[in-house]
This record gives structure tokens, C-alpha cells and sequence, in this order.
């Protein structure tokens, strides 16, 4: 008898009484042992072991995915590579990045970091699978990309900013602007520029102006240099590391200068 058909065949059957025969298929498939030893609601002792020997892998899991999210949504841990900033940031200086402050609330004097390969026009090495998953990693210790600098706004949208006033300071819609924070020895610009900044774009410039690679050195290009809204990472908040300069970064805010040349 074809057995795929002998319990639809039995299953009809009438039964007579006092039979013991089963009354149902469904009795049958009760009875029936689960090839998995899923279906009768209980755990082998191999699943068991299973579940205990992988458990261990939750709490790293749940922490990696943690970081994952705070890097995304709040704050960003970047390393600095270079002297453009001194003696504000130094070689070396691990900073945290707040991610929730939009491009709306920055002021001038705030120091940023931003993705520079549109506003810089900067060449983006294309990359394999196993390089994005190295960087990724390093990315956790505060490793950025290349293409990410790290600078001080000194014109928001609509300002107009030049160089210089007849002291030699920076001017920002014809106010000559004092700027404590640029190194020692420093001009404010040994470059002469008069740019006005266009919507949704950031003028930006290094502390240490004779050593910086800023929005001067891109004036030629399309753009002018400014580093547009959206390119903007988020503003640094605090230095963790070295331990000795553990603390908030002195943002040195450009004041009593009229708001897009108001």
C-alpha cells in the first residue's frame, strides 16, 4: 500500500465500538515522534549546551552594538593627526564629537569636524571589503577617515569675512575680530581673501594659520572652500586623552559681531 496514502485511508474508517483502535489522525500525529524533537515542546540536552556555550557572545554583542549607536546618534571619538590646530589641539589630543548639534546652533569660534572631500575636493581611495572592515574597527578608538579635518568656524552663512582689517585682525561684516586662540607668533592670514560665505556654508580656518590647510587654500576651487552644512560631523564637546589635558575644549566664541551682516 502506498504509505502516503494509508493514514487518510484509516482515518476514514468508521471504528466499531469497544475498538481500541485510534478514532483520529490526529491521534496518530500526536503519538508521532518530531524528527527535530521540536514539535513536542521540549529541549534536547545538545540544544541546552548549545545555548550556554554561545551565551557568553550577548554581552559583547549588546556592547558593540551600543557603541554602534552612540557613534551614529551622539558623540564620535577622533584622534588629532596634525598641528593645524595648535596649541588648542595638539598632535596626538583624543576628542569627543557631539553629533546632536545641527548646523543651525553652530556660532563662529566653534571648532568642528567635518568630511572635507567636497568642500576640499579632496580624493577618496576607493576601498575593498576587508580595508571598510579594518577602518570600521579602528573607527571604535577614534581613527577617522582621511578626509576628515578638524577646524574652527569663523564665518556662518551669509557673513562676509576678510582679510585683513588695517590692524591686521580678521574682519566679519566690517568688524575687526580678536582671536586669543591663534598660536603664538601666528598672523591671522599671511593670505589676503574678501569671500562672503554662501547659504548653508561654513568659512573655516585652523589656529594655527601658518601650518593649516583651510578654507584659504581652496579659494580657487568650486565652492571657495566653504564647507557646506550637511559635510559637518559635529562640533567638538571634550579632550579625554592625554589624561593630563582631560577636559572641555575652549570653543573661543567671536563675539560682538552683527549676525549675517545685520
Amino acid at each position: 500500500m502506498d504509505p502516503e496514502r494509508a493514514v487518510p485511508e484509516r482515518s476514514g474508517t468508521s471504528q466499531q465500538a469497544g475498538s481500541a483502535a485510534p478514532s483520529s489522525c490526529a491521534d496518530d500525529v500526536a503519538t508521532s515522534p518530531s524528527p527535530s524533537g521540536a514539535g513536542d515542546g521540549r529541549h534536547t540536552p545538545a540544544a541546552h549546551a548549545a545555548a550556554r556555550r554561545h551565551r557568553w557572545l550577548l554581552g559583547p554583542a549588546l556592547l558593540l552594538l551600543a557603541i554602534v549607536v552612540v557613534r551614529a546618534f551622539l558623540v564620535t571619538p577622533f584622534g588629532i593627526p596634525s598641528e593645524s590646530m595648535q596649541d588648542t589641539l595638539l598632535i596626538g589630543d583624543r576628542i569627543l564629537v557631539s553629533r546632536t548639534t545641527t548646523p543651525a546652533d553652530l556660532q563662529r569660534g566653534d571648532i568642528i569636524v567635518f568630511d572635507a572631500s567636497q568642500a576640499f575636493h579632496l580624493r577618496v581611495p576607493e576601498r575593498g571589503m576587508v580595508q571598510t572592515l579594518v577602518e570600521a574597527v579602528q573607527s571604535l578608538a577614534g581613527k577617522g577617515q582621511p578626509t576628515d579635518y578638524v577646524k574652527r568656524i569663523i564665518g556662518l552663512p551669509g557673513d562676509r569675512v576678510r582679510c585683513c582689517a588695517t590692524d591686521g585682525r580678521l574682519e566679519v561684516n566690517g568688524v575687526a575680530v580678536s582671536e586669543p586662540y591663534v598660536a603664538p607668533g601666528q598672523t591671522p592670514s599671511a593670505l589676503a581673501f574678501d569671500v562672503r560665505v554662501p547659504a548653508d556654508r561654513f568659512w573655516v580656518m585652523g589656529d594655527n594659520r601658518g601650518s593649516s590647510s583651510d578654507s584659504r587654500a581652496h579659494l580657487g576651487d568650486p565652492g571657495g572652500g566653504m564647507v557646506p552644512g550637511d559635510d559637518i560631523i559635529g562640533k567638538v564637546w571634550v579632550r579625554y586623552w592625554p589624561l593630563g589635558r582631560l577636559g572641555s575644549v575652549d570653543q573661543g566664541q567671536i563675539a560682538s559681531v552683527p549676525r549675517n551682516g545685520e
